[in-house]
């Protein structure tokens, strides 16, 4: 199943292994996907002599990850290819100690001081992107804490299944049966929402220690990223905190415009940040969600959710932005139950459907092409009286017969019955008449907002929530910077906020030797 260059890496990966580990099947042999699983689970276990493969009766297609004759609590309910894959490598990796991905100490913590069984379950799509990131957050968990169990469960395979829980979007995380989580997810934002609903166990424990840094930013995207790596080369002690390294970035499936780079994706872009990063003595901290910041003369104290406290005399915040919403009623009873926002991953949901896209700017046109392979029809909707985006995306949607765009159109209301959706009510904003327009399905699109609520009251944001900054990235608050998309900074692209996070850097460097900063 696995080609033969494939199977030579999986040697290298697995040369080191420590553990015995063990692929449990569970299966009937008439299931249609028998063959392929059991096919894909033995050539990986060729790669290694530390594994071994047990094959069980069963009514269904799963397995059980187990260590040294002992269950994980990592469980695959289907057959983990495409991006998946990754995923059951993973796995492995990190039960054994492994992984690039292993939480640091204070977050294993976190992990550990969960309370109770939990049960947890993540339906998925083999083509999402997001997916991968939720399953292997979850799978760390289960192995980090003996109480967690983690199954991932294959959609196309289980679709009665998901037809019961009216599941119209994926990664769709249940815990205990309950919905915790649809969407894309990171292991901070994950491990927040199960100590929410589960609680945590209390440890008599005494106010953290204050760590200093020299320049603390905040986000590991493009422009923090760069923030870290400039303020590095000058010698200074820099710290990253970090939801994940790459941010929005991750999202992003092709990318054409990074100038020398003709073409390269979201996923490797975001390896190549946390790579060129590593290369210089920048404490990476991820899983970080920040809760509050103080400041104390020319000190900036960072409160981070856990507990932890971080001290700095320049502090660069490049938190980003994340996707808009509409806030029209509706949208939110139905998010995940027909509206949607990443068309990669919850596309195929709608598959022979008629499906809305809001918004006519390129993010907009670009998932109306990709909808108008999978979908019957897609109408769009702008707001403005002209989409905004590039000219040879309009060129190109404008030749597909079953794209129809609307101007003026301003989104009123989404229909349905909390379980789908079932239209859109519009306005046309030049006769201000109203009408339904029936569609399956609504994919969001338009635009970003600045993640900054954190920060307000401390700098000074604008009316849209951006922090607003000099030509040389300060805010009014002196030794506070911030870059990127989470400032008013004309034109969101992935160039510019690399190109600001070096400013900010560079700024704050320049009032350190100038003795503004302490």
């Amino acid at each position: 199943m696995l080609d033969n260059s494939l199977k030579e890496q999986l040697k290298a990966i697995f040369a080191n292994l420590k553990s015995e580990y063990q692929f449990d099947i569970y299966a009937s042999q008439d299931h249609e996907s028998y063959s392929e699983l059991v096919e894909l689970l033995e050539d990986v276990v060729a790669s290694s002599p530390k594994f071994s493969l047990k094959i069980n009766e069963g009514n269904y297609i799963a397995f059980n990850l187990l260590k040294n004759g002992e269950e994980t609590g990592v469980v695959f309910r289907g057959i983990p290819n495409g991006h998946e894959f990754t995923s059951l490598l993973l796995a492995v990796l990190n039960s054994d100690g492994k992984g690039k991905n292993q939480p640091d100490e204070f977050i294993r913590k976190r992990v550990e001081s969960l309370k109770g069984k939990i049960n947890l379950t993540t339906y998925v799509s083999l083509t999402c992107t997001n997916c991968p990131d939720v399953v292997q957050a979850l799978n760390l968990m289960a192995i980090i804490n003996p109480d967690i169990t983690h199954e991932m469960v294959d959609g196309a395979i289980y679709k009665e299944e998901v037809e019961s829980l009216k599941i119209q979007a994926v990664p769709a995380v249940y815990a205990d049966g309950e919905l915790l989580h649809v969407g894309r997810g990171e292991f901070g934002t994950l491990l927040t929402k199960l100590e929410e609903k589960y609680g945590v166990v209390e440890k008599e424990t005494t106010d953290s220690e204050i760590r200093r840094f020299d320049v603390l930013v905040v986000g590991g995207g493009p422009a923090g990223a760069s923030a870290a790596i400039y303020s590095a080369r000058k010698g200074l002690n820099v710290a990253v905190l970090a939801q994940t390294v790459g941010g929005q970035v991750k999202e992003t499936t092709g990318i054409e415009n990074m100038i020398s780079v003709p073409q390269t994706t979201g996923e490797k872009l975001t390896v190549d940040l946390r790579k060129h990063m590593e290369e210089y003595p920048i404490s990476i901290l991820e899983h970080r969600i920040v809760e509050k910041v103080e400041v104390d003369g020319n000190e900036k104290i960072v409160h981070v959710k856990g507990g932890e406290r971080f001290a700095t005399g320049a502090l660069i915040i490049a938190t980003g932005a994340n996707w808009k919403k509409l806030n029209v009623p509706g949208e939110a009873d139905h998010i995940g139950k027909g509206v949607a926002f990443c068309v990669h991953c919850d596309g195929p949901f709608y598959k022979d459907k008629h499906v809305a896209v809001i918004g006519g700017g390129n993010s907009g046109i670009e998932a109306a092409i990709d909808l108008a392979a999978i979908c019957s029809k897609v109408t769009v909707f702008e707001f403005l009286d002209e989409l905004k985006a590039d000219k040879v995306l309009q060129e190109k949607v404008a030749s597909l017969p079953n794209v129809e765009l609307f101007l003026s159109s301003q989104t009123m209301e989404v229909l349905g019955d909390g379980n789908k959706v079932s239209g859109l009510k519009v306005k046309d904003r030049k006769t201000e008449e109203e009408r339904v327009v029936d569609v399956d399905g609504v994919f969001i699109q338009i635009g970003l907002a600045p993640n900054s609520s954190v920060f307000k009251g401390v700098v000074n944001v604008n009316r849209f929530g951006e922090i607003e900054t000099d030509s040389h990235c300060r805010t009014n608050v002196p030794g506070i910077y911030a870059a990127g998309d989470v400032t008013t900074v004309p034109y969101k692209q992935i160039i510019i906020s690399m190109g600001e996070g070096a400013k900010a850097a560079l700024t704050a460097f320049d009032d350190r030797i100038r003795g503004v900063l302490s």
